[in-house]
């Protein structure tokens, strides 16, 4: 498959994440957060710095509340997750 359809897929795949109800978005959720940095690398490596920037812009904007959950995580504390 070529890294245009993969990133396609990718798209279609945090879509249908999207309308899952919150308490079935977690597992597929991560899933795509941990494959997302690979898609990157491959974008950046086939089309350059510019075009991985900005997925890492698009990635951060779709997932600022996971990153921000994990992030605090990390930093030691005991975040509220929604149910």
């Amino acid at each position: 498959m070529t890294l245009v359809v993969l990133c396609c897929l990718w798209v279609i795949a945090g879509t249908l994440v999207a309308m899952l109800p919150t308490r079935h978005q977690y597992a597929p959720g991560i899933f795509l957060l941990a494959l997302a940095p690979v898609l990157i690398w491959m974008i950046g490596r086939d089309h350059g710095v510019i075009p991985a920037a900005l997925a890492v812009l698009a990635l951060l904007s779709m997932f600022r509340n996971p990153l921000r959950y994990f992030t605090r995580r990390l930093a030691g504390e005991k975040p509220e997750v929604p149910k």
